[in-house]
């Protein structure tokens, strides 16, 4: 089917799909991010950071066409910052959720695009974005990082406050949800500080989901696939937060018998992987104390 005919889930599942079908030999998956230049996503001109499926979609995109940078923008914003994108130079498309009656009075933005569907109550309109390194013109802002004694104690704050029950010792991480408890490697089994922390925020991402907590249920949504698409969730979710924390999150071996799951999962149902990014993104929220009209910018509405 050409591009320009598909509608926008059809066309981000795709991109997805591709992006994970590239790394899987490798285990490595589009969400896997070592370079603190791209780990938040965010718009240029506002400096917000992009959220959910859009977070997603441009680390996948940076990965495929090596960009260094994780600073994005309108042809119309790049302009507005001095700059300009270079003749010849192709969009990423990224989505933008808007009420549904207030998409259907026009966006103002010509480059939202046709393609668009309506979901509970919100339209999923895709709009065009540039990265830093298709421009010319821009000069990047120096990037204030955390040390990495810092952002290993602002991890340690974020994970181990929320009281959850961990459990030290053994081979294997999982969240035991009988128990209601997450069970970790002792800490010197582990790489490096920046591995443990990775490992134990996917885990507290399921964790974050229990009925007690987030009561994130996905038999209704997901049927058979709802353990791979759990999965996705704490896999995205993880991501999401090691990526405000500014940890590295690597390829886990150990995973790679979800990919084939994951794959038929998105070839087969091309919504999933939305679902999979809002509930990651509520997840990475909530553990990060943030709720989602504080971190929710107007440009940009989750749709469950």
């Amino acid at each position: 089917m050409n591009n320009e005919r598909e509608d926008i889930y059809t066309r981000v599942t795709n991109q997805i799909v591709t992006a994970i079908e590239a790394g899987a030999p490798k285990f490595r998956m589009p969400w896997h991010i070592t370079d603190a230049e791209c780990f938040c996503p965010i718009n240029a001109v506002s400096k917000r950071p992009y959220r959910g499926i859009n977070v997603l979609i441009l680390w996948a995109e940076a990965d495929a066409k090596g960009y260094e940078t994780g600073n994005w923008a309108t042809f119309k914003q790049w302009k507005q910052l001095g700059a300009s994108v270079r003749k010849g130079e192709r969009a990423t498309t990224v989505v933008l959720w808007k009420p549904f009656e207030a998409a259907a009075k026009g966006t103002g933005d010509e480059e939202a695009s046709e393609n668009s569907r309506r979901e509970r109550g919100l339209l999923a309109l895709g709009f065009s974005v540039f990265n830093a390194a298709q421009v010319d013109g821009y000069q990047r802002p120096t990037r204030a990082e955390l040390p990495e004694g810092g952002r290993i104690l602002a991890a340690e704050q974020v994970l181990f406050g929320k009281g959850a029950e961990i459990q030290h010792g053994g081979a294997a991480a999982f969240y035991d949800i009988n128990n209601d408890r997450i069970h970790l490697p002792r800490f010197d089994s582990f790489r490096d500080a920046e591995a443990y922390y990775a490992t134990l925020s996917h885990e507290m991402c399921h964790w974050s989901g229990a009925s007690l907590r987030l009561d994130r249920n996905l038999a209704g949504r997901f049927g058979s696939s709802a353990y791979a698409a759990e999965e996705l969730i704490a896999e995205l979710g993880s991501a999401f937060l090691c990526a405000r924390l500014g940890l590295s999150t690597e390829p886990r071996p150990d995973h790679a018998g979800y990919i084939a799951d994951w794959l038929k999962l998105l070839k087969n149902d091309k919504r999933a992987i939305f679902t999979a990014a809002s509930k990651a993104q509520q997840s990475a929220d909530w553990l990060l104390g943030e709720s989602q009209a504080e971190t929710t910018t107007a440009a940009e509405v989750q749709a469950a």
